[in-house]
């Protein structure tokens, strides 16, 4: 169930992230192609997370610790950037969008998550 609540948390989050960029599209809302787009999104974002984001700070470590983990940002841009060639709808304008969209997507879960847990917390009592 967590997974779930985690998933429509992501979705909503890139939902509202493609309002806020310009750069960063998911195709056309007037339909449901636009939601879909962008649960497929939560998805893939989800699984290139899970599995290559891993690998990819163990292989760029030095660089990661050099720059004191700002290469980190570098990481998630590459990632949202796989994620736009993956996605069919799911288009972005460039690596500093790819950028913007990590940090605002972060902020946007964060805040999300946040609404979230007084009500888990009040559950468990």
């Amino acid at each position: 169930m967590q997974l779930l609540i985690r998933l429509l948390i992501t979705t909503i989050a890139v939902l509202i992230t493609d309002l806020l960029l310009p750069g960063v599209s998911l195709g056309d809302m007037s339909n449901t192609n636009g939601l879909i787009t962008a649960l497929l999104v939560a998805v893939v974002l989800g699984l290139l997370n899970t599995f290559l984001k891993p690998v990819l700070i163990l292989f760029t470590l030095p660089a990661t610790l050099l720059t004191m983990g700002l290469f980190l940002l570098v990481i998630n841009a590459a990632i949202v950037m796989l994620a736009g060639r993956i996605v069919d709808g799911f288009q972005v304008n460039g690596w500093l969008w790819a950028l913007a969209f990590s940090v605002c997507l972060s902020v946007v879960q964060g805040f999300l998550q946040a609404l979230d847990k007084p009500k888990a917390s009040a559950e468990q009592h």
